[in-house]
């Protein structure tokens, strides 16, 4: 059992240094290649960190409304999430002007190709044939809360409105749609510029002046969904009155800098916990490297968009992850000062740490994408990555390689805490 646990634990170091080597160096092995967490099938970078193009529009009527410009800022919000620029900032000024500024694209010519002029909305059946068009069939869509059915509960959906003419284009595609469904294609693909946003069911025909959307909605995401349909209908043109390329606002070595600074914080973290915990903060570093590979691989595969608040959100988590730890640890030596085995103390530290940790880690997810998601957009999307990672590593890891140790047999406590002695004896 001791010499299991021992080529258990070195096992496991040597994939931790492995995963961060390939999360952040990337390999290339018989033809599988991955270029790491910095290359190009990596992370993109923010305007911040990166530069990249800023286009100012302006609308082509004498009186924009702010409906009507909040309608152009959907379109131009969806068309940069839909390319993966997530991290893309739209701020609308006077008389009908809107500038986008894009990270990490320099060709002014093709950004706003992105935008272009209109967004098209179509309503497609399982074939592929169009069978509305969004920018002259359909009179408004709504968020709504309320019954779908008579013996439904109350639930968040979406309401189309038709004109006339699209009433009875929709009436026969659904009730060719509704005869399809031995096939499994019986329902209406909504698209905005060929993406699907919606795929509802049909089961019968809808012969009326609107239609209801419903599923899984919550009222946000309801919300967001009328705002996808309503967006194809753009009021107006949207006219190219400047473009222009800018540099990285934080200068050319913000990124490498901040990665430095995040790694001098590692570091500094790594050498607290062994002098503060001994072995089980050296098991922590353990976990906390292989936390730090997972994250870097996680964000190079899903291609996050890395802003300098993202980094900041990356550093919050790390210190989360340690944070966590360290209330398992206290739980343990509470456990050994009342003088439970080394075995019995680590079972019961993480059974009386689990509970607060669960709860912190959710609350803080719940807190961020009420209120996190938009002008933060990085530091919620690398927070929320590192939130849940780090319940990974602390909960599962962290417990696994204590077994491991467990598993060797060390029975000195002071390689645990500091065990001070009392008059008589007894520890402190």
């Amino acid at each position: 059992m001791k010499k299991k646990s021992i080529i258990t634990l070195c096992f496991v170091v040597v994939c931790a240094i492995l995963l961060n080597y390939v999360a952040f160096i990337g390999f290339n092995i018989a033809g599988f290649s991955y270029g790491g967490m910095f290359g190009e099938t990596g992370i993109k970078k923010g305007i911040d960190l990166a530069g990249g193009s800023v286009i100012t529009f302006q609308a082509d009527s004498d009186a924009p409304t702010d409906d009507q410009m909040q309608v152009v800022e959907s379109i131009f919000q969806t068309r940069m999430t839909n390319a993966g620029y997530t991290e893309a900032r739209i701020s609308q000024g006077e008389g009908g002007k809107i500038t986008v500024e894009i990270p990490s694209v320099f060709e002014t010519d093709q950004a706003a190709g992105l935008l272009g002029d209109t967004a098209k909305l179509t309503f497609n059946d399982a074939d592929g044939n169009v069978i509305l068009d969004g920018a002259t069939d359909i009179k408004n869509a709504s968020y709504q809360y309320g019954k779908t059915s008579q013996t439904g509960s109350a639930q968040s959906y979406v309401q189309v409105e038709f004109n006339a003419e699209a009433k009875q284009k929709f009436a026969d595609a659904t009730k060719a749609a509704a005869a399809r469904s031995s096939e499994g294609k019986n329902y209406i693909s909504i698209q905005m510029d060929g993406k699907d946003i919606s795929s509802p069911r049909v089961s019968e025909e809808i012969n009326s002046d609107s239609c209801i959307i419903s599923g899984d909605f919550t009222p946000e995401t309801a919300q967001d969904l009328a705002n996808k349909i309503k967006s194809g209908q753009l009021p107006f043109d949207m006219k190219v009155i400047s473009q222009e390329t800018v540099g990285a606002e934080l200068g050319a070595n913000a990124l490498p800098t901040s990665l430095l600074a995040a790694a001098i914080g590692i570091i500094l973290i790594m050498i607290f916990m062994v002098i503060m915990y001994r072995i089980p903060g050296l098991i922590a570093d353990i976990s906390l490297l292989i936390y730090v590979g997972l994250i870097g691989l996680a964000m190079g595969i899903f291609h996050v968009n890395l802003s300098l608040s993202g980094i900041a959100g990356i550093v919050l988590s790390i210190g989360m992850a340690v944070d966590a730890d360290c209330i398992i640890f206290e739980r343990m030596k509470e456990e050994l000062k009342v003088g439970k085995t080394i075995r019995a103390s680590v079972s019961a530290g993480f059974d009386k740490a689990f509970s607060a940790i669960l709860d912190s880690n959710i609350t803080t997810i719940i807190v961020l994408y009420i209120s996190g998601i938009g002008a933060v957009t990085g530091f919620a999307t690398t927070l929320g990555i590192g939130v849940i990672l780090s319940m990974f590593t602390a909960i599962v890891i962290t417990k696994f390689l204590l077994k491991q140790l467990v598993g060797i047999g060390i029975e000195n406590r002071s390689l645990f805490y500091n065990a001070k002695a009392k008059k008589g004896g007894a520890e402190e």
